[in-house]
């Protein structure tokens, strides 16, 4: 185990989390029998160590700023830092999260970040983590546009991208990993995954395959144990999507001139309302700014987005790019405000019910099922990923080495970043 960049004081000392998930708890009675190994794993489940303001800045800024290869990645690495590194967070919150976050519109890496703020240190740990998750991204990009207006191309960064992929689908393995340990914990889960699995490459809508799962789930523990209510199931999801629509609803209603205004209301709208991956981000952009206002071309739309793939931190950051282009720094700023606001208060309005959730078992069954395609679908980019970055002997090497370095020798996942964008660069 590695030890950690921020050692905590005294003051820090190992405690029971308020927010402990209590479906842990069939692991527990199964690992009853085993003496002290029942006691090891009661203790890795529900302990974790606390966190400063200062250390959840401190982390979130690192992985804004490292962070490379879209949101499966993100998860990967948020999930060494706080479940297996810090401590923070057991593996059935982080998943818990994860399967939240895959719920409600807006970027899923950046809202799982937010939820790990909030279960920290409240609705300060909330607006630090996903501040400082966003903020690292969204000045890299501000600079590249810059750069872009002034003189008329993106800079060159085939080289570094072309060993940092491979080296990112290994560190989703890697997760995935860890993550399936806890998330497919029984066999109506795994085959829920495998199922998530086939809807996803026949083109069903990774929204449509998560809520399929939830209800498969649920249905399977109604029928072993012929419960014939659901407590809260409808509830709980459906807030957050209440929230969110009503947000885009007062976006769309809004007819103001073409100013920062008015580009804050349209950020507004598509952080409400956008779930998915950035090729459906790339589909709203299309609409709202290409055939609607006519503030983009075609190709600056697609350089936008381009910029949010090889830049760190979250895809949202196409958003500052844009918003630039359009109005400057202050256009950056105010975009970057409009596409993440959403999932903060989303997060927010969410957080608090996901205790609720899993001590209702109809609930927590469906939940469970969420996760379980959620590790599926994350399971489908890291091929896609894989697929499209692992082209030759080069990047086949890049691969293995970092595979190696992460499973065998427990190296943290921002030192293979580093050491594949370093190869990369001298490369190419």
């Amino acid at each position: 185990m590695p030890g950690r960049l921020f050692p905590f004081g005294g003051h820090d000392s190992i405690k029971i989390s308020k927010f402990a998930v209590p479906s842990n708890f069939p692991l527990w009675r199964r690992a009853a029998g085993g003496g002290a190994r029942a006691t090891q794993t009661m203790a890795e489940s529900t302990e974790i160590r606390g966190a400063s303001l200062g250390e959840i800045a401190l982390v979130f800024l690192k992985l804004g700023t490292i962070a490379f290869g879209g949101p499966a990645a993100h998860l990967a690495m948020m999930e060494e830092e706080f479940v297996r590194r810090r401590h923070w967070i057991t593996h059935a919150e982080f998943l818990d999260r994860m399967a939240a976050a895959n719920l409600i519109p807006g970027p899923s890496s950046t809202e799982v970040a937010i939820f790990v703020g909030q279960l920290k240190r409240g609705w300060r740990g909330l607006i630090v983590a996903g501040c400082c998750f966003i903020i690292p991204a969204a000045v890299i990009v501000s600079v590249i546009a810059w750069a872009y207006v002034r003189f008329g191309s993106l800079p060159k960064a085939e080289g570094v991208l072309y060993a940092i992929k491979p080296a990112v689908v290994a560190i989703v393995i890697q997760a995935l990993g860890k993550l399936g340990r806890t998330g497919l914990k029984t066999i109506p889960l795994a085959v829920i995954a495998v199922l998530a699995v086939v809807l996803n490459v026949l083109g069903v809508s990774p929204v449509l395959v998560l809520v399929f799962a939830g209800v498969i789930s649920a249905s399977v523990l109604t029928m072993q144990n012929r419960l014939v209510s659901a407590v809260g199931l409808q509830k709980v999801p459906g807030l957050p999507k209440v929230v969110g629509g009503a947000m885009a609803v007062a976006a769309m209603g809004a007819a103001f001139p073409v100013g920062l205004l008015r580009l804050f209301l349209s950020f507004l709208k598509v952080g409400s309302v956008v779930f998915g991956s950035g090729y459906v981000l790339l589909a709203f952009l299309q609409t709202e700014f290409v055939e609607r206002l006519h503030w983009l071309t075609e190709k600056q739309l697609i350089d936008a987005v381009a910029v949010g793939q090889f830049t760190p931190g979250p895809l949202f950051t196409t958003a500052t790019f844009i918003g630039y282009v359009v109005a400057g720094w202050m256009g950056a700023m105010v975009a970057t405000v409009g596409i993440f606001l959403p999932g903060f208060v989303l997060v927010a309005a969410s957080g608090p019910l996901l205790p609720r959730v899993r001590r209702s078992a109809v609930a927590a069954a469906a939940l469970d099922g969420v996760v379980a395609a959620s590790l599926a679908l994350m399971a489908v980019v890291a091929w896609q990923l894989g697929k499209a970055s692992i082209v030759d002997w080069a990047t086949l090497s890049v691969f293995a080495v970092s595979l190696i370095a992460l499973l065998r020798f427990r190296v943290n996942s921002a030192w293979v970043v580093a050491a594949a964008a370093a190869v990369g660069w001298v490369m190419r």
